[in-house]
This record gives C-alpha cells, sequence and structure tokens, in this order.
C-alpha cells in the first residue's frame, strides 16, 4: 500500500509538469519576436496549410522548418494588426487597446513631445494629427494611439523575478525616444535597440545612437536607442543575430548559480525598407519556384533567407556552449506580411488580407515552442492562443507569480498536450484609423474596422456600417461571410464587442464622425451607417 501511494504521488507530480529534485527548476528562455514575417513566410507552415512541398515554395526557410519539426508549432496564433499593439500585449499580457496601442506610428507627434497640456484621460504619449493621405471622404475621424507602454505596469521583466533580463532589437513603445521610457525602464539589460518602427539594413548606427530629437520642443533627454559592440557585420539581421550569439556565449560562461536568462530579441526583418545584400538577392532571383503563393520579391526572400539564418545561429550556439537542453524557445511574428508596398513584399494566401487588417492574413502569425525533452515533438497544435498568452505562460512555468487584470492565459496545458483542447475564449481587436491599405473585400482604403472572435466565429466590424461574420473553424480563409444568414449570432457578437469597447478601450482610442461628411457619398461599395 505504501509503495502504490507513493508511486500514485509520483505521477501526479509528473504529471503536473514540476521538475525532479535535482534538476534546473527555471529554464533559460529565447523569446524571438519576427517583424511583418507571414503566416506562410515559413514552409513548415506554408506546407501545413497548402498543398505544396516545402521544395516548391520560394522562400527558404530550413532553420524555422527543423525548429518547427523540433517543437510545438500553433496553427491558430494570433497578433495584433501592427507592430506596436503586439509588442504590448505580449509585454503587458493585455489586449493592446486596452493600454492604449491601437496602431503604430512613425516618429509623429505627441502631447509630450510638443511640450502641450494632456488632455483629461489621455496619455502624455498619446499621438495626434496621425493620419494617411486618403483622397476618397471619410465618415469618420480617426481615434488616437499611445505610443509608449507605461513602466510601472507588470510587464515581462517585472513579472519574471527569477531571471535576468536582457533587450535586443526593435523597440517601438518609447515613444519614439523618450529616455526614461527605453528597455532599460521595464527591467531589461539594453544589449542594442531602436525605438522606431523601421530601420535601414545597412549604415543604420549612426542613426540608432542619434541625441538630437526630432522635435525641438521635445523636454527632458531624447535617446533614439543604442547600437552595441561593433560585431564586423554590414548587414543589421546578420549584426544583430551576431550579438545575441554573443550574449548567449556570455551567459554560458555565467556561474551556475546565477539567474537564468531571459532574452526577448526582436529583430527589425522582415519590415521595410526592403533591404538585402546585392549576392543574398541574385540567390532568389530566377528560382523556378518563383510566384508560388505569390511569393516573388527576391529582395524579401533574401531577407527571410538571413531572418532564418539568425535562428539557425542562435540554435547552433545553444548547442555549442551547452545551453540548449536548459533553453526554452519562443518564436513568433507581431502581425501578418506586407502586401501593400509596390512590388508587394509578400502574399499570405490562403488566407485574406495582410499587415494592418483585421482579416485572418492580419493576425493570425506563425509561432513555434521549443523546449528539448519537454516541449517538443513537431506535434501541431490546433487550439486558439494569442500575444497576451506569452507572460501568463513564461509566468507559470517560472514559478512566479501573476500580475492582475490580464487577458492572456497560459498555454502551458497546450504545451504539455499539445492535442488537449482548451476552453472556448474570446479575443478583441481594435484600429480605429482609415488607412491607404486596400480592404481585402472591396479594394478602397482600409476604415475603421473592431473585431470579436469568440470560439469558432470572428465577427469583423467595419465602422463604415457593415458586419462581417466568418466561422473560423470551418473557414479559415474567410470565403463565405455568415451575417446574413445568421443575424442573431452577428447582432450578439456586435453588441459583445462594442460592449467590451465601452468598458474597457478609452474615448480618445475610438474614431469620432467627421461632421464634413456626406452621408450621401458613394465612393465605398455600401452605404455609411452608424452602427454603434
Amino acid at each position: 500500500m505504501k509503495i502504490s501511494a507513493l508511486f500514485s504521488i509520483l505521477l501526479i507530480f509528473l504529471g503536473s509538469g514540476a521538475f525532479l529534485p535535482g534538476e534546473e527548476r527555471h529554464p533559460n528562455i529565447v523569446f524571438i519576436l519576427a517583424d511583418d514575417l507571414g503566416i506562410t513566410d515559413i514552409n513548415a507552415f506554408a506546407s501545413h496549410f497548402t498543398e505544396h512541398a516545402k521544395d516548391e515554395l520560394f522562400y527558404e526557410t530550413p532553420h524555422l522548418d527543423q525548429l518547427a519539426a523540433d517543437g510545438i508549432p500553433f496553427s491558430q496564433s494570433y497578433s495584433n494588426q501592427l507592430c506596436s499593439p503586439t509588442r504590448a500585449a505580449i509585454m503587458s499580457g493585455r489586449f493592446a487597446a486596452r493600454v492604449g496601442f491601437t496602431t503604430a506610428t512613425p516618429n509623429t507627434r505627441t502631447y509630450f513631445n510638443q511640450a502641450l497640456p494632456v488632455p483629461e484621460g489621455a496619455s502624455p504619449h498619446d499621438a495626434f494629427g496621425h493620419k494617411d493621405a486618403i483622397k476618397i471622404s471619410q465618415a469618420w475621424l480617426n481615434g488616437h494611439t499611445n505610443t509608449a507602454l507605461d513602466p510601472r505596469i507588470s510587464t515581462l521583466p517585472r513579472v519574471l523575478k527569477t531571471h535576468r533580463s536582457a533587450f535586443l532589437g526593435k523597440w517601438h513603445l518609447g515613444g519614439h525616444g523618450v529616455a526614461d521610457l527605453q528597455p532599460s525602464a521595464h527591467g531589461f539589460e539594453e544589449i542594442a535597440f531602436n525605438d522606431a518602427g523601421g530601420s535601414a539594413y545597412f549604415n543604420w548606427r549612426s542613426h540608432w545612437e542619434k541625441k538630437t530629437p526630432p522635435f525641438p520642443s521635445m523636454p527632458g533627454e531624447y535617446r533614439a536607442g543604442k547600437s552595441g559592440s561593433p560585431t564586423g557585420k554590414d548587414y543589421l539581421t546578420d549584426d544583430l543575430s551576431a550579438q545575441a550569439c554573443r550574449y548567449l556565449v556570455k551567459q554560458s560562461q555565467e556561474p551556475k548559480d546565477k539567474k537564468p536568462f531571459f532574452l526577448y530579441y526582436c529583430p527589425f526583418a522582415v519590415h521595410t525598407p526592403l533591404q538585402a545584400p546585392r549576392e543574398s538577392i541574385a540567390a532568389f532571383e530566377g528560382k523556378s519556384q518563383i510566384g508560388t503563393l505569390g511569393h516573388r520579391n527576391a529582395t524579401y526572400a533574401a531577407m527571410v533567407r538571413h531572418l532564418d539564418d539568425s535562428i539557425g545561429a542562435i540554435r547552433q550556439t545553444l548547442q555549442e556552449t551547452g545551453l540548449a537542453e536548459s533553453t526554452l524557445i519562443i518564436f513568433t511574428s507581431d502581425n501578418g506580411g506586407v502586401e501593400y508596398t509596390n512590388p508587394a513584399a509578400t502574399d499570405n494566401q490562403p488566407f485574406k488580407g495582410g499587415k494592418a487588417c483585421l482579416n485572418e492574413g492580419g493576425i493570425r502569425v506563425p509561432t513555434i515552442v521549443y523546449w528539448p525533452g519537454r516541449f517538443e515533438g513537431g506535434t501541431w497544435c490546433n487550439e486558439v492562443i494569442d500575444a497576451t498568452d506569452f507572460l501568463p505562460t513564461l509566468a507559470e512555468l517560472t514559478n512566479n507569480p501573476l500580475p492582475r487584470d490580464l487577458d492572456g492565459r497560459s498555454m502551458v496545458p497546450l504545451l504539455r498536450n499539445p492535442m488537449s483542447k482548451t476552453e472556448p475564449r474570446t479575443l478583441y481587436w481594435h484600429y480605429p484609423y482609415n488607412v491607404i491599405v486596400k480592404n481585402p473585400e472591396y479594394g478602397t482604403p482600409l476604415t475603421p474596422h473592431s473585431a470579436i472572435r469568440k470560439g469558432a466565429h470572428k465577427l469583423i466590424w467595419d465602422w463604415h456600417g457593415r458586419l462581417l461574420l466568418y466561422n473560423i473553424e470551418a473557414d479559415p480563409f474567410e470565403q463565405r461571410d455568415l451575417a446574413k444568414e445568421q443575424p442573431e449570432l452577428t447582432q450578439k457578437l456586435h453588441s459583445q464587442l462594442k460592449t467590451w469597447l465601452g468598458e474597457n478601450v478609452s474615448e480618445q482610442y475610438l474614431p469620432t464622425l467627421n461632421p464634413d461628411f456626406n452621408p450621401q457619398d458613394k465612393e465605398l461599395p455600401f452605404p455609411f451607417q452608424d452602427l454603434r
């Protein structure tokens, strides 16, 4: 009886995911967040969603394909429509619009950098006057967006008290250079970073080290970033990769009783400008696979390959330093691939839409999690996960207490058993902007949109006056709008979305009616209707 009881306890102990005495309790963490990498830009994902074999595809992603084969790839992983909102969601575990991030801005005017009074309820770092040059009339005026994540929020480095946190790459959460809002304010060691949406891939260092603010009225210290120690690499992706590997080597030489590390590596790849070494581009020009899945941009393909090589270099360094077995790797992207450049950077087919759209091509992203001996095997997980889930997941894996008021939930049950089922969940997106990106339904500039996914269904609210309903489980490529077929469900989801926006999103982050708009205007393919 005693042996049986002990055996039962041991089974419960092992099944809970706890570690046996003597094992390293907390893993090192390497979290890699690619920029603008589409759901089918990795060949393993393209093959999973289409009938194409990997050797039929234009892009080359052998290292990411291997990571997917070794780890756990997710087929329904969601981000936001643009980079800053996703970065805010990952860092805070909260839906982006709740912390004020509704879009991503270039260096733009804020109340802070213009030294202006802050309206009641607004953030000093809210952008104002941010808009695209759209020629057709607009029923709604753009809402605002926050540009700086408040360091008082319990962000990832603050939650992971068991770890030493380091940041490398694209920040874009610091009010565009506000010195006391950069990664160190959240508890990161700064290896090299730039607080901007994009960066040149050649001759970038002087810009990253810039000390003169873009707006003379900006109070306090301006700090665009830091380029880090030289690596001898002339191409940005290669340089950041070398800096990441150098950090890992350094960590392998630390005393074993020191805290484990958390490296948050955010390469700018594959964000515009589209730039790559000439010899890398030449390798893709004339490839027989060009055009498959709409992928035909040789420069973009070269950028993807350099990003993939970075993943390979990191994995090789982990192996050579003896860190591989004790290191958890997370790879994901901040939004869907860019289809609106000319020529197009990439194509997200068979998914509809791309970056800036709330269709699946804009918000469904490739995600892979790998921890040798724990989370491995290449089994696809088809359950829904979200960018807000990374914080509670890492908190659970490292036995750190969770902050209150999170929207994300831990992925640990799915990592232990990718085939398991979880309770249906509800996700929200909000994008209160008119933008030049073409609506995939109509080909006209996007108007403000919000969306909800609840269980199998997703409702997209086009604020110009139309509701779209899709069963994403049955129709992941959004080919059949069910709004007219299922009016009760459509109205129920719309009502829930409006309630959530009213209770969670500050007024300045909502669009407002344009007093100069003429409701008789026929430039859009359906009439204006205020559905609030």
